[in-house]
């Protein structure tokens, strides 16, 4: 009994220490993207594309192998036929079988299988480059994300403390007020400024809990409640990204984003469309070879010398004689030349060069599109820069007011109404330092991104 209680007491503590662990895990923001990367349905999908890419081109290299089949069937025949011997028609079964074996290679077909062959390996480079562009989605979604939540952890602190300053005034003013020196209607307002703060930390608390859920899911991760995140030091900081002109990242992220390569690669496609379609008015040239043999199962006629008819029946030969004496082979080319179709190749042309118009006007305006966002990144970058900065020179400009409001009201020169007005204004000049600080990080490595900075740097 000794010895199954220590075990049971050894196992519980590598539970419980398994379970804590779990539990404690703090996740990095590299941690997060890769498991991202592996584990979110989007990326998923994009890879099972992938996949079929590669299962199209096994059929394009298919396309240049020839045909074989072979076929066997057993027939019956029962009931009213002619007899063989006497030529009378009676009721009566027989039965026979055939095989046969043919194959067929395509010798010229207006090269549409070297078209197609091309198209299928473009088409796998479109669908990793799709592929890479999801990822990168996925980053940046991840991301966002990760400092949404680091944002709500850092405001749920600044409403906590809040709460926290404002109970040390209100039981300092439930002193004042036995001492004589403030009104009841003073206190009475404090006490209302803590419940909004409360109200403040209730919400606050739900915003981190939503923002965790939104990261949880991107990640697949069911158990959202016991998710965290490790509260890395993301301040403010310069980056090299930052010295660089807009051009500059424009041209750099012309050669490495993956829209821009993902629509080159489908514009090749679009091209191979053209030339699978335009071979469509070349003839074909195609070999065949086949092969055929019968076995017969019924008595066969047997001429007779004495009567000079064939009145004689006598057993079929063995099986495999019949199947090597029965034997036909038949082989040849076949040549087809197109003439008149109802239109379908000249409308397939069309269709095809359309469809690469369309392509490379969708490239045109990816550039295009990429020139804005880089642009558009840019400024707001340089904007949310300015931003931080007004917001953190308007904290410590609010913090110096609501001391010196304080001071004031410890001497009865302000009333509550003013000294909650300052307290007020100082709690959201430290929200909006929080906001825009997480605000100008994000669009920092929006702006990284662009210029071919990964969001992490690996260790």
């Amino acid at each position: 009994m000794k010895n199954k209680l220590c075990i049971l007491l050894v196992l519980g503590g590598v539970f419980f220490s398994t379970g804590v662990h779990a539990q404690s895990k703090k996740w990095t923001l590299q941690e997060c993207v890769e498991y991202a990367l592996k584990n979110n349905i989007s990326v998923r999908q994009s890879e099972l594309d992938l996949k079929l890419t590669s299962v199209d081109k096994l059929d394009a290299i298919g396309a240049f192998l020839p045909t074989a089949n072979g076929n066997a069937q057993h027939i019956w025949n029962s009931g009213l036929s002619q007899d063989p011997i006497s030529g009378q028609n009676k009721i009566q079964t027989t039965a026979f079988s055939t095989f046969g074996f043919n194959t067929q290679v395509d010798i010229y077909k207006g090269l549409q299988n070297q078209a197609r062959y091309r198209k299928a390996k473009m088409s796998i480079v479109a669908g990793q480059y799709q592929l890479q562009k999801m990822k990168d989605d996925i980053s940046l979604n991840v991301a966002n994300a990760f400092l949404d939540i680091l944002f709500n952890k850092e405001n749920l602190k600044v409403q906590q403390e809040q709460l926290q300053i404002d109970t040390k005034q209100y039981d300092r003013s439930s002193q004042l007020l036995e001492g004589g020196l403030i009104p009841k209607g003073d206190l009475l307002d404090i006490d209302a400024t803590v419940a909004l703060d409360k109200q403040k930390v209730i919400q606050a608390e739900n915003q981190l809990l939503i923002s965790k859920l939104s990261l949880a899911q991107l990640l697949q991760i069911e158990d959202f409640k016991e998710f965290d995140i490790a509260d890395d030091d993301y301040e403010k900081k310069d980056s090299e990204v930052l010295m660089q002109t807009p051009s500059a990242i424009f041209e750099k992220a012309k050669e490495t984003r993956t829209e821009i390569k993902l629509a080159q690669a489908k514009l090749e496609v679009a091209k191979q469309d053209v030339k699978i379609s335009r071979a469509a008015y070349q003839p074909t040239l195609r070999g065949f070879y086949s092969v055929d043999t019968r076995i017969g199962y019924s008595d066969i006629p047997k001429f007779n010398p004495e009567t000079s008819q064939f009145d004689l029946l006598e057993s079929p030969p063995p099986f495999w004689n019949q199947f090597w004496d029965n034997k036909g082979h038949s082989y040849g080319f076949q040549l087809n030349i197109p003439i008149l179709n109802g239109l379908a190749t000249r409308n397939s042309v069309s269709r095809a060069k359309v469809e690469l118009e369309r392509s490379q006007l969708s490239y045109e305006q990816q550039e295009l599109d990429l020139e804005r966002n880089v642009y558009t990144a840019f400024a707001d970058a340089q904007g949310a820069i300015n931003t931080y900065d007004a917001a953190v020179s308007a904290q410590i400009a609010r913090t110096q007011a609501l001391e010196y409001a304080k001071e004031r009201y410890e001497v009865g020169l302000i009333d509550v109404f003013t000294l909650n007005q300052a307290q007020t204004l100082a709690v959201n000049a430290n929200s909006e330092v929080l906001r825009t600080k997480y605000d100008f990080i994000f669009k920092v490595k929006i702006l990284e991104f662009y210029f071919g900075i990964p969001i992490y740097q690996k260790q």
